[in-house]
């Protein structure tokens, strides 16, 4: 009797251990369910201006609190999207990353609403000596004659451009590298009107570039450096007017002449005389 009784109480004890096994179980999974979110994330290394496939983009549970703005749940809604920037294995595609839908891969896909894209001609010297990689920003300075001063002597260097964003140097666009590359061509993401600016500016003088730091967003208005003020001379006076000779009033002489001779006959009436001259 006492066995029987024994039996029932572990079956009992039994049973309500499975059931408390079971809701902590159900409860596990679904706090874990809805505390991770599904997000798309890169496989592999992506460079700028690639297009992403299908073999590139995994979904991957994200902590649902720690999910970046802009993320995607769904990896078939990336296919042929391109990226903006560089993508590193693991990290999330995010929409800020992407060029808008429908555009091609390449350097275009990089370029920035309302900009454009010029290519200028540089050596050793004029690009920052291979340290002007993509993703720095540069001043451009142009030397050349001062205007109405066609004299050697009066050349003058002038900054025309300020925080210029370089897309490429040469054919290559990653900007993960910071190793410097000494090229032959440098490609500028500007304004139209900085594009035309530009365009004069290489063809009268030469071009020089200046490398800045990337958060510094000062601009400065500049007078220029000519031959003068760079060897601290002081200007030449500018050649003053002759000085006209000064006017004096005309003054008027006057000739006395000579009193006119006229016919004078004498009258006499009674005892007085008088002359009478005509």
């Amino acid at each position: 009797m006492k066995n029987s009784r024994a039996l029932a109480m572990l079956a009992v004890a039994v049973l309500a251990g499975l059931a408390a096994v079971l809701f902590a179980s159900r409860w596990l999974v679904q706090s874990s369910s809805s505390a991770v979110t599904p997000v798309a994330v890169a496989t592999a290394e992506v460079n700028l201006g690639e297009p992403l496939g299908a073999n590139q983009i995994r979904v991957v549970n994200w902590p649902s609190a720690s999910v970046p703005p802009g993320a995607f749940t769904d990896a078939k809604s990336l296919e042929g999207r391109v990226v903006r920037t560089s993508l590193e294995r693991g990290e999330p595609v995010l929409e800020s990353k992407l060029a808008p839908i429908g555009t091609k891969g390449g350097l275009s896909a990089v370029i920035g609403a309302g900009r454009r894209a010029i290519t200028v001609r540089v050596n050793d010297v004029v690009g920052v000596a291979g340290f002007a990689l993509p993703g720095n920003y540069v001043d451009v300075i142009v030397n050349t004659q001062e205007p109405g001063k066609p004299d050697s002597q009066q050349s003058i260097s002038k900054i025309v451009l300020e925080k210029i964003l370089v897309l490429a140097v040469a054919q290559q666009v990653s900007r993960d590298d910071t190793q410097p590359k000494v090229v032959n061509a440098v490609t500028l993401e500007v304004t139209p009107d900085q594009a035309e600016k530009l365009d004069l500016a290489r063809s009268v003088g030469t071009l020089s570039l200046v490398l800045r730091n990337q958060v510094d967003r000062q601009t400065l208005d500049t007078k220029g450096a000519t031959k003068i003020t760079l060897l601290g001379a002081a200007p030449a006076a500018p050649a003053s007017a002759p000085v006209a000779a000064p006017v004096h009033p005309a003054r008027v002489r006057y000739v006395a002449h000579a009193p006119v001779k006229r016919d004078c006959v004498g009258v006499l009436s009674g005892v007085a005389g008088s002359v009478e001259c005509f």
